[in-house]
């Protein structure tokens, strides 16, 4: 199962308004799931603070107007209580004999007014503040996306060997998002929060100091509960991730491998191990819905214990004359608000640590050792030959355990060398310290005299071109996917390509001929007609230097002479490094390069190497013995 899949889950998560919107914590109807935390969310923090210092200005404007926003709304319940108190009063005035007494609804209408253009101006405020943001939040997210697709670029073939494609995807796609989320709506909801609970405090306090103490000590309470539910809903939260991208896994790679599952006869077997996840899922999904679900109720109770306590002792204020009702009016709805700011800031401050844990691994890649440094001024071969020299050659792929020592290897223009023996030889090895994948410990490659070290790998590379047993083609034309080969090339030159390496025909007798297009997987064609197609995008390169790695092994007959044709017809005149699996290929090598255990162990010509009866001559012999040759 990739590690894509199992950050699926936890890619996403509901955003909610200020005072807390669908999903977003208890008032929005359930608690929001724990995220991971950061090993050292200090630095993380102050990192990402980095990338948003170019838009201080904007960040100070997303403050202020985040500010008046919260005011505007914040004073209406206020104002809304002086209409209330204004009828009231005319109306006691009239029950109490008073002949002259009427509603002021001209003072009413004033103060409905006024609401209107408080209303209006905070919403003017909160969308500004918001436009503000996602231009901050997407321009920040997309300096840090430029960073670390150039800081991969930068980063050396261990990297890769070393991660999963998935691990890789989910810190640059999921972690990022993760990031940019937050940004744009929690950093705002946690500034709004904390503006509307302090707001909300002075003018309750500006009201009344012995309701707003009364309502206060409420707040323990709350407290409690929340820390109480939240410690019992996250291990549930947890185990609801871990089943769902395990779920999402087995979905994926049933559905992948559907033909095998079908062909070894495990459909019983898949959809048991799907019931066993399914049921895991559902367990911890009901269990942390069902426990995040009953801090609603019990806010409720909480804040309606204030609220009874407010009322009963507003009330007797009321009668004493010692404060207007329409005050009353205000501080209840001020006291029903007052609970949501907390609870959404406590949620908000989970997502936020989980933010900071998304950008520490984003920012892992970032610290990644990268490449040796070029050369300043690196040298460029105007017509490259192609004759290749190791000169006591010294590699390992962990420091103090050596896999290659003292290799000494002379390979002249034009000659073909083919690389032979056992799984774990190190002959790809010997490719990638060719093409400067890894670094060299000791000694020298030099390309006609040259050391590679001297080039940059950008000239170096493009010496070279590859056919490899694994086709790589991306979901595009046949075209460009054959124009892949080299910058710039033509229609021309490609048709010319491809008819040097035997796949004409067969282009053209698909439906849309060169304009084909390839699916993710290129599976709309043969694994011999994609090999084809590497060979034609190879010949359209015009390397110096060859490497094959031998892609016959899985093609039929007819096929695999299309393509010994093709890549005679590209190692004509060329230097080419063979990896060879059939011995019986490469009888005709210039010279065959014996490995195992790291090092050449013997080389010479096919008659040469079988006269000595060493190594190579019991791989032949045994190839034979088992039927395994072509």
């Amino acid at each position: 199962m990739s590690m894509q899949n199992q950050q699926r889950g936890q890619a996403s998560r509901p955003m909610g308004g200020p005072m807390g919107g669908p999903g977003r914590g208890p008032m929005g109807g359930g608690f929001g799931m724990p995220g991971q935390k950061a090993k050292d969310a200090k630095r993380s923090f102050r990192r990402l603070l980095g990338y948003l210092k170019p838009f201080r200005p904007q960040l100070i404007a997303v403050l202020i107007t985040a500010v008046l926003s919260t005011v505007f709304s914040i004073v209406s319940p206020k104002i809304m209580g002086q209409a209330t108190t204004v009828m009231f009063e005319g109306l006691m005035a009239k029950f109490g004999g008073d002949a002259h007494a009427a509603i002021d609804f001209a003072r009413i209408f004033d103060i409905v007014l006024v609401l209107i253009v408080l209303y209006l101006f905070s919403s003017l405020f909160a969308y500004i503040q918001q436009y503000l943001m996602a231009g901050v939040a997407q321009r920040t997210v997309y300096g840090l996306r430029k960073d670390v697709n150039e800081k991969l670029t930068r980063l050396p073939l261990k990297y890769y060997d070393s991660k999963t494609h998935g691990e890789i995807m989910s810190r640059v796609v999921n972690d990022m998002e993760n990031i940019s989320g937050t940004l744009q709506q929690s950093l705002t909801q946690m500034i709004t929060g904390v503006i509307t609970l302090i707001g909300i405090i002075v003018m309750m306090l500006t009201i009344s100091p012995l309701l707003t103490i009364i309502l206060v000590l409420t707040l323990p309470l709350s407290f409690v509960v929340i820390k109480a539910i939240a410690s019992r809903s996250q291990p549930h939260f947890a185990g609801q991730q871990k089943a769902l991208g395990e779920l999402n896994g087995h979905v994926e790679e049933m559905y992948t491998g559907h033909k095998i599952v079908k062909a070894f006869g495990h459909e019983r077997k898949s959809i048991e191990t799907f019931d066993s996840i399914n049921d895991r899922l559902y367990e911890s999904g009901w269990r942390s819905q069902f426990i995040s679900g009953i801090m609603m109720p019990l806010m409720t109770v909480i804040n309606n214990i204030g609220y009874v306590l407010i009322c009963i002792v507003g009330g007797v204020l009321v009668t004493q004359r010692a404060i207007a009702i329409g005050d009353i009016q205000a501080f209840i709805q001020y006291a029903r608000q007052f609970s949501m700011p907390i609870v959404q800031t406590a949620n908000i401050a989970n997502v936020i640590q989980s933010t900071l844990a998304s950008a520490e691994r984003v920012f892992e890649i970032l610290d990644e050792a990268e490449e040796v440094p070029e050369a300043a001024e690196g040298v460029m071969l105007q017509e490259p030959r192609g004759d290749v020299r190791f000169e006591n050659v010294s590699f390992g792929y962990n420091e103090g355990a050596a896999l290659i020592e003292g290799m000494n290897i002379d390979v002249k223009q034009g000659q073909t060398v083919a690389i032979v023996g056992p799984t774990g030889a190190g002959k790809t090895t010997l490719i990638n310290l060719l093409m400067r994948f890894y670094e060299i410990g000791e000694g020298a490659i030099t390309i006609d005299g040259c050391p590679i070290a001297d080039m940059k790998r950008e000239h170096l590379r493009r010496l070279f071109g590859m056919v490899l047993q694994d086709t790589w083609l991306f979901n595009g034309t046949i075209r460009d996917n054959i124009a892949y080969g080299r910058i710039g090339a033509v229609e021309d030159e490609v048709i010319a390509a491809a008819q040097a390496a035997q796949a004409d025909h067969f282009i053209r007798t698909l439906p849309d001929g060169y304009d084909t297009v390839l699916n993710e997987e290129a599976s709309n064609i043969s694994q011999g007609q994609k090999q084809l197609l590497t060979i034609a995008r190879a010949i359209l390169a015009d390397p110096a230097i060859l490497i094959l790695d031998e892609a016959t092994s899985s093609v039929d007959t007819r096929t695999e002479i299309y393509i010994q044709k093709a890549m005679h017809e590209l190692m004509k005149g060329r230097t080419s490094f063979v990896i060879a699996h059939r011995l019986s290929t490469i009888r005709d090598a210039d010279l065959i390069l014996v490995m195992n255990h790291g090092n050449v162990i013997e080389q010479g010509t096919h008659e040469e190497l079988l006269a000595k009866g060493g190594f190579y001559a019991e791989l032949y012999n045994s190839q034979f013995a088992e039927g395994t040759v072509a």
